[in-house]
């Protein structure tokens, strides 16, 4: 790659990355003016937008250099019951924080305005994979989906600690 290519794809993926900021921070801001005090211990609500400003293609390209992963899938499993969050693992440097034991997987998905967990099984644990990243393998975890409230087709936005995966389709 030449020096002026890397130079533009550097200047692209940071257009992309101020122009996303900017959306999540407009939408922050409008749905604070509108939304009613919340009683204490009430646990917060994501400010992430479910809307994304660049298509599946530079999305893609995004989530692979940032986070070393690609072939992201939210898929209606179980009759319903759970929402399966999958990916692929390129770079394993990059894409440990999504297999950090510690972070709290939280799918939301605000067209229904629900928020689901990884949940905890008495004798399996936690619905994920925690291990080690290695390149080429694909990891998942499984969010409960009580109710059946998401639906395949909607559109949802996931947080495991820093990252952030905004306007997934389920499957």
């Amino acid at each position: 790659m030449t020096r002026t290519t890397s130079s533009t794809n550097r200047g692209m993926l940071f257009a992309m990355l101020v122009g996303s900021l900017i959306a999540s921070n407009a939408f922050s801001q409008s749905s604070q003016a509108t939304q009613k005090p919340v009683p204490p211990g009430t646990p917060a609500k994501s400010t992430v937008s479910s809307r994304c400003m660049f298509n599946p293609r530079q999305a893609q390209m995004y989530y692979l250099r940032l986070w070393g992963m690609d072939s992201l899938k939210v898929k209606y499993t179980e009759s319903g019951e759970m929402i399966r969050f999958s990916y692929r693992v390129v770079d394993p440097a990059k894409a440990a924080p999504l297999n950090d034991g510690k972070a709290e997987p939280a799918l939301y998905a605000p067209q229904v305005g629900v928020k689901l967990v990884v949940p905890q099984m008495e004798k399996v644990g936690k619905l994920r994979q925690s291990s080690t990243p290695i390149a080429g393998k694909s990891y998942w975890m499984a969010f409960s989906n009580a109710g059946r409230r998401v639906r395949p087709g909607d559109h949802v936005s996931l947080e495991i600690g820093p990252f952030h995966a905004i306007n997934l389709v389920v499957e």
